[in-house]
């Protein structure tokens, strides 16, 4: 024991024993630097020292962008890019869906495979069947009290004007007579009206040209876009006189009828119409006389 104390004081003097660290000039010996100092100095230093370099490197790897030099570490740019071009794919993943239902549909229209739809005057709109709850629409007699009052008070009510319930008017494509009527039996899902040569072909209402092209089949083709999701289709006209992505008003002219050079021979117009991707029959809603 007296061993082990005797070691120990003499360790804690050397830590503590005062040393002078000199730096002299080696030509005239003359001292330039002097520093007091003893072993538990030195070692208090070089600790803190390798404390504040682990500390600094620790930052720099942990917040600054340096750490994407040090292998093993992902760049956080190279994450942005990945994101972004994620959400990217994926809004071309949608808009390629899209336009390709959108491609498939015109395509349908162009050759007439879809299915029929039976439609009236009264509305352009398909209508679903539903199952109707009676008990609901029994009347209460709070309802009865008020529709009451309200027909009493309607009794002297005068209206000066009055608006239309239909605000969207289909105009004839060309005057003409029908050679062919709309058959969705036979599959004919146009009217086929007789022209003169170069007769103007207008469009039925406002829209945007979705297509205008040539067709093996049907020569010049235009189908126009109009609201409440109308497709107006012109087949067999010899000359177009807009383009696809044009904004045509109704009685525009937008092709002239002519010998399309096709199987029929004779100067036609085979007209369409189409609503939410069913043909529809446009003499229910145009008069072509």
């Amino acid at each position: 024991m007296a061993r082990k104390r005797i070691k120990r004081q003499l360790l804690l003097k050397k830590l503590f024993n005062k040393r002078r660290l000199v730096i002299l000039n080696e030509d005239t010996f003359e001292e330039t630097f002097s520093l007091k100092l003893n072993l538990m100095n030195v070692f208090v230093v070089v600790t803190l020292s390798a404390i504040f370099l682990i500390g600094i490197t620790t930052y720099i790897i942990a917040f600054t962008p340096l750490r994407e030099y040090i292998p093993g570490y992902a760049s956080t740019q190279l994450k942005k890019n990945a994101i972004d071009l994620a959400i990217k794919s994926d809004s071309l993943e949608k808009s390629f869906e899209l336009n390709n239902a959108y491609i498939a549909s015109i395509k349908k229209v162009l050759a007439g495979d879809l299915e029929y739809a039976k439609l009236n005057k009264d509305s352009l709109i398909i209508t679903e069947k539903q199952a109707v709850d009676e008990k609901g629409l029994a009347v209460s007699e709070v309802e009865k009290e008020l529709r009451e009052k309200v027909i009493e008070e309607d009794k002297y009510n005068v209206f000066e004007t009055a608006k239309p319930k239909v605000n969207f008017i289909l105009f004839p494509p060309a005057q003409g007579t029908i050679i062919e009527k709309y058959s969705a039996k036979n599959n004919h899902l146009a009217v086929k009206i007789a022209l003169a040569n170069n007769t103007p072909i207008k469009t039925v209402g406002t829209g945007t040209i979705i297509f205008s092209d040539w067709t093996p089949s049907h020569g010049y083709v235009i189908i126009v876009e109009h609201q409440e999701g109308i497709l107006s289709v012109y087949k067999n006209a010899a000359s177009v006189t807009k383009k696809q992505g044009d904004t045509v008003k109704s009685g525009e002219v937008i092709a002239l009828a002519g010998n399309t050079s096709n199987q029929d021979s004779s100067i036609s117009l085979h007209f369409e119409l189409w609503k939410d991707g069913f043909p529809i029959d446009p003499t229910q809603f145009i008069n072509f006389q």
